[in-house]
C-alpha cells in the first residue's frame, strides 16, 4: 500500500512511517512547506498529495496546542477544520480512501461512562470545536472516509506525557499529577497499527459500515496520576528515573482550556466493524518506557 500522511514530525506520522515500512507499505509524509493547511489553498493541498501518488491518505496534521488555541481560534480552525476539509476534497479528487484522526475533546467530558460514537458532542474549548468541525468537513466532503477519534497519545517520538514524566523524575523526587481526569492512554505505535488495518479494510471493501466515525484508544482506562505511577513503575524495573506521585485535582492545576474530566472512549464499534482492538494500555506504556530508556542508555 502506498500511503500519503499529512504532516512531518508528529507522533502518529512518525509511528506510521515506522510501522508501515515494517509491514511492507510505502508511507510518505507530506507536510510544510509543500502542504500547509494554514494557508487555506485547496489546490496546493491537492497538488502536494497528488505528487505522492497515494493509494490511501491519512489526515494526521493538526493544530494540537490545546491551551494556545484559546488565543488563536482562527489558526486552529484554519488547520483543523478548513484544512481537514481540503484534505478530504483532495482524497475525493484522487479517488482514494481517507482516514482522518480526531480527538476525545469533541465531547464535553462530563459523562459518566465511556463515550460512544453516537453520543452527543459538545466541545468546551476552541481545540475541540475545531476538531469537531474538521470531522464534519471530512464526512460531508468524501464518503470514503473513516474518522478515528483517539486520546492521551504518547510514543517514543516528540513531546508527550510519558517523556515529560521521565524527564521531570530525573530532577524531582515527587510530582503532583491530576487524579480527577480519566481517559485511555494510547500509544501512537498502536494507533499506527490500527490505522493500517482500517485502511486495508477500506481498500478491500466498499461496505458503507466501514466508513464514518470510530473510537480508537488503548484498552482500559485510568487517571493521569495512576498513568504516571505506571510509567515510574516501568522505569524503575529497568533502572530508570522514578518519582513519587502526589495526586492533585484539576483545580490545583488551572489551564487556559478546560480539560475533560472524562475522556474515556468506547472502542466496541471499531472492534466489531473493523476487527481492530488496541492493546491494553499498561503493556503498551511499559514497551514505550523500555524503548525510551534504551535510547538514552
Amino acid at each position: 500500500m502506498r500511503i500519503a500522511v499529512t504532516g512531518n514530525g508528529g507522533q502518529v506520522v512518525r509511528s506510521l512511517v515506522e510501522r508501515g515500512m515494517a509491514a511492507g507499505h510505502v508511507v510518505l509524509p507530506v507536510g510544510r512547506p509543500q502542504l500547509d493547511l494554514a494557508a487555506g489553498d485547496p489546490d496546493a493541498v491537492l497538488r502536494a498529495l497528488d505528487r505522492a501518488e497515494p493509494e490511501a491518505i491519512v489526515s494526521a496534521a493538526a493544530y494540537t496546542a490545546v491551551d494556545k488555541a484559546e488565543s488563536e481560534p482562527d489558526l486552529a480552525h484554519a488547520v483543523n477544520a478548513t484544512g481537514a476539509g481540503h484534505v478530504a476534497r483532495a482524497a475525493a479528487r484522487l479517488g482514494v480512501p481517507l482516514v482522518h484522526l480526531s480527538t476525545d475533546y469533541v465531547f464535553a467530558g462530563d459523562g459518566t461512562r465511556a463515550y460512544r460514537e453516537e453520543d452527543d458532542t459538545g466541545p468546551t474549548g476552541v481545540y475541540g470545536a475545531s476538531k469537531l468541525a474538521g470531522e464534519q468537513a471530512v464526512l460531508s466532503t468524501w464518503n470514503n472516509s473513516a474518522v478515528l477519534r483517539t486520546a492521551w497519545v504518547y510514543s517514543p517520538f516528540g513531546a508527550n506525557f510519558v517523556k515529560t514524566m521521565l524527564r521531570l523524575a530525573e530532577s524531582r523526587d515527587e510530582l503532583g499529577v491530576v487524579a480527577d481526569q480519566w481517559g485511555n492512554p494510547t500509544s501512537a505505535l498502536d494507533i499506527a497499527d490500527g490505522v493500517l488495518a482500517v485502511l486495508d479494510n477500506l481498500l478491500g471493501s466498499t461496505a458503507p459500515e466501514l466508513r464514518g466515525v470510530f473510537h480508537m484508544t488503548g484498552t482500559g482506562a485510568t487517571n493521569w496520576a495512576s498513568f504516571a505511577a505506571a510509567i515510574f513503575a516501568a522505569s524503575a524495573e529497568r533502572g530508570g528515573p522514578t518519582a513519587r506521585v502526589k495526586p492533585i485535582t484539576t483545580a490545583d492545576y488551572p489551564t487556559p482550556a478546560r480539560r475533560p474530566a472524562n475522556s474515556r472512549l468506547d472502542g466496541g464499534k471499531l472492534e466489531q466493524i473493523h476487527g481492530v482492538r488496541l492493546p491494553e494500555w499498561q503493556g503498551a506504556t511499559a514497551a514505550v518506557v523500555a524503548r525510551l530508556l534504551t535510547a538514552d542508555s
